[in-house]
């Protein structure tokens, strides 16, 4: 990480300079506005992450294992065809995205498969992590070969430096977000989430953060999950999330990136629209979490509340996937790596 930008200088030196995307301060103040609304009527807090049905309800070894294999493959979930889904059905209902990874993972531990386990998916065969991530339509999970190559990647770390366990790798940080940070980018080469952008070495850090983040909600802030500087943790900048922050007038692309997002085509990572998206989706969250801030401090009934970009990305990634239909005119971008 030495000489890179961190994300959230990544993304103020990339809102600074962009020259498709930019953030507009009636569209910040108007999401602000909502995620406030949102935090005085249901009490939006580090514990709301365990109220997705497929997250762990546990804050132990185990949970922190299932945590650390989800964010390990946690990347690259959209169809090149929006009418074919990867879906899988779990607990009697169907799960699409990212949730259809997680269904996968359930369904495999309930079959007795160890999945989790670093000693059996370091050196998982393509074929059983095909049948283990299986669809139930007929369009599979995308990059089955890259899931199969980081999975023996992040295994072998594991066994070789932490004895087995992303828990010994948390320890080692004692209590530091940026020091676990370090530490994921460091030493598993898939989470090196990292660009070249005017000159300058910047990082997203996308899978990194969300891996750290999601242990922060698993274990609701104490234990495993006890970070004293979890508020450096920025936003994590994927495909989704600019979208909405688009549909809320947060962020506006020029008529020439439209264009181009319109034709569907995939932007290569690392190329400029590209991370000036991410950039400015990450500084913009930053923005909406400072003002967010001031509204809960200026209300008496929320000024012990609390609020970072983590809980910010949480509700609006939430809020993208039950407005979808009301989204499907906003382009997104489509990259197709092992980032995001």
């Amino acid at each position: 990480m030495a000489g890179v930008l961190s994300p959230r200088e990544t993304g103020r030196l990339i809102a600074e300079t962009s020259k498709d995307v930019s953030i507009c301060t009636d569209g910040i103040k108007k999401t602000a506005q909502v995620v406030f609304d949102h935090v005085k009527k249901d009490a939006f807090s580090v514990k709301s992450w365990k109220e997705h049905e497929l997250n762990p309800k546990t804050m132990d070894k185990a949970a922190v294992d299932w945590v650390f294999l989800a964010d390990t493959l946690n990347f690259s979930f959209y169809s090149d065809d929006e009418t074919k889904k990867y879906s899988v059905e779990y607990g009697g209902k169907k799960h699409t995205g990212y949730w259809s990874l997680c269904a996968a993972i359930n369904r495999a531990l309930d079959d007795g498969i160890p999945i989790t386990d670093p000693n059996y998916y370091a050196s998982i065969s393509q074929e059983k992590l095909a049948s283990i991530l299986r669809s139930d339509t007929d369009y599979n999970i995308p990059l089955l070969d890259k899931r199969v190559e980081v999975l023996h990647e992040a295994g072998s770390v594991l066994l070789k430096k932490y004895d087995g366990s992303f828990i010994n790798c948390i320890k080692q940080s004692e209590k530091s977000a940026q020091s676990l940070l370090k530490l994921v980018v460091e030493d598993f080469p898939a989470y090196r989430d990292e660009a070249e952008y005017n000159g300058k070495k910047v990082a997203f850090y996308k899978r990194a953060q969300i891996l750290i983040a999601d242990v922060w909600g698993c274990c609701e802030g104490q234990g495993y999950g006890e970070f004293n500087d979890i508020d450096t943790i920025t936003m994590f900048a994927d495909y989704r999330i600019p979208q909405c922050l688009v549909y809320f007038g947060a962020l506006k692309y020029s008529d020439d990136l439209l264009q181009t997002l319109r034709k569907d085509v995939n932007i290569e990572n690392g190329d400029r629209l590209e991370m000036e998206i991410r950039g400015c989706s990450i500084w913009a969250t930053e923005l909406i979490c400072e003002e967010t801030k001031k509204l809960l401090a200026a209300d008496p009934q929320t000024a012990d509340a609390d609020i970072n970009a983590i809980l910010v990305d949480h509700y609006l990634w939430d809020y993208r996937r039950e407005k979808a239909d009301e989204m499907r005119n906003i382009p997104f971008h489509k990259t197709r790596c092992i980032y995001y």
